[in-house]
């Protein structure tokens, strides 16, 4: 943990950093889009919110366990410095080195989702969780056996017009093996400037399919709804990226005035976005002062998120979920279930609860570092635990003919009629 309490070398590193912005990131899972990266976190200017109010500005790189802790790893890394100055027949770029030498130490940790950000994948995490977005547009996830692999296609993207399909598995980008590649590594190269190409070999179904994809600015529409049978409004919520409060209110508002009393809410495939659009929502079906999210850190301190209004979509709930609902999709299915405003429908959720803090340097540069966990408002363990639904349906779709039938979205009216 960081604390005030921290004293800085100022000679011999970065000059103490002034931020303009710190988020606090919940849960930046390993489900990654290519073009929505999958986090959940709190995207506040300096000095707004009070849950930031104990973290101060802070060169990352001056932070230390101890004196000799740090003198050691200084004077490794000085003799693995005089070997290659004395050996090594290539140049040297200093930047490249440094940043190297940072990803390994913070790698160290064998938390998955603590890392180090050069400047410029910093400005990339930042675009893709605000929604500025280039790529071509498929949602992705790592597998039970490392496989990288494509959740779905996001519609109208390019990757849905070179026949992209839902569970391919990602075998090669541009000739490079994937065997090696974690979820963000895989994103990072398919990702890239608009206007160029990116090859992809995918396996599907034992065989092997070739794919050149141009990469284009991606449009995510976050909401779509609809009227179901018995006045029942459909809303499904596809990332919780900025504004998706907002079109969630008004698609519900729309259905209503058409006549819908019932609600069903699918966020399958949802694998996060803002934790204040998640808990903006929440505010909008939880009754006034009821805990919506705990989080509780290293030092067992917990802090309550309460919502702060009375429900504006008070009407029975259903929502639909399954083994990619994560992070955001997971703060907000765990409130209204706690709360007792929702049945649960589908498989379990991913497990995604644990909380990291960004830290901007002075250079650019950041650190996303591992600080607290969350839980559900009945204190309900989330990582890798997920939520349990109140109605267990393993299938999402299955061919009959030339109709698919969803068997989750079938058991969710049904469960809606009864409420």
């Amino acid at each position: 943990m960081i604390n005030n309490d921290d004293q800085y070398d100022t000679e011999d590193l970065i000059q103490k950093l002034r931020t303009k912005y710190i988020l606090r990131c919940i849960v930046f899972i390993c489900i990654t889009a290519v073009v929505s990266s999958a986090i959940t976190f709190y995207y506040i200017k300096t000095g707004i919110d009070k849950r930031i109010s104990n973290i101060k500005d802070v060169d990352v790189s001056k932070i230390t366990t101890s004196e000799e802790s740090s003198q050691n790893i200084a004077n490794t890394l000085q003799n693995f410095r005089n070997v290659i100055d004395k050996y090594y027949i290539g140049e040297v770029d200093e930047e490249k080195l440094l940043d190297g030498s940072i990803k390994g130490y913070i790698e160290g940790l064998d938390d998955e989702y603590s890392e180090y950000m050069t400047k410029e994948e910093w400005e990339e995490f930042q675009a893709d969780a605000l929604g500025n977005y280039v790529g071509i547009g498929i949602y992705m996830s790592v597998d039970k056996n490392d496989n990288i692999v494509v959740i779905e296609p996001i519609k109208g993207t390019p990757a849905e017009e070179a026949g992209i399909q839902s569970g391919d598995i990602i075998v090669q980008i541009d000739d490079e093996n994937t065997s090696e590649m974690n979820s963000n590594d895989a994103s990072n190269k398919i990702k890239g400037k608009e206007g160029t190409k990116v090859k992809l070999k995918l396996l599907r179904k034992n065989e092997y399919v070739d794919v050149e994809v141009e990469r284009k600015a991606i449009k995510i529409y976050h909401v779509e709804s609809k009227m179901l049978q018995d006045n029942i409004g459909y809303i499904s919520l596809l990332t919780f990226d900025e504004g998706c409060s907002d079109e969630l209110k008004k698609a519900y508002e729309d259905l209503k005035n058409q006549g819908a009393n019932k609600i069903i809410l699918d966020l399958r495939n949802n694998t996060g976005g803002l934790v204040d659009e998640a808990l903006d929502i929440a505010d909008y079906m939880i009754a006034k002062d009821k805990n919506i999210l705990i989080t509780v850190d290293a030092d067992g301190n917990k802090e309550y998120n309460k919502s702060e209004h009375n429900p504006t979509m008070d009407c029975p709930i259903v929502v639909l979920v399954n083994e990619y609902s994560a992070s955001a999709s997971e703060i907000l299915t765990g409130a209204l279930k706690d709360n007792g405003e929702a049945k649960i429908v589908g498989t379990i959720t991913y497990g995604k609860g644990v909380i990291q803090n960004v830290f901007q340097l002075k250079d650019g540069s950041a650190l996303k570092l591992t600080i607290a966990e969350y839980y559900t408002p009945n204190e309900s363990k989330i990582n890798k635990v997920g939520i349990e639904p109140d109605e267990t349906v393993e299938s999402i779709e299955q061919k009959d003919g030339e109709e698919e039938i969803d068997e989750q979205l079938n058991k969710a009216i049904e469960v809606i009629k009864e409420m």
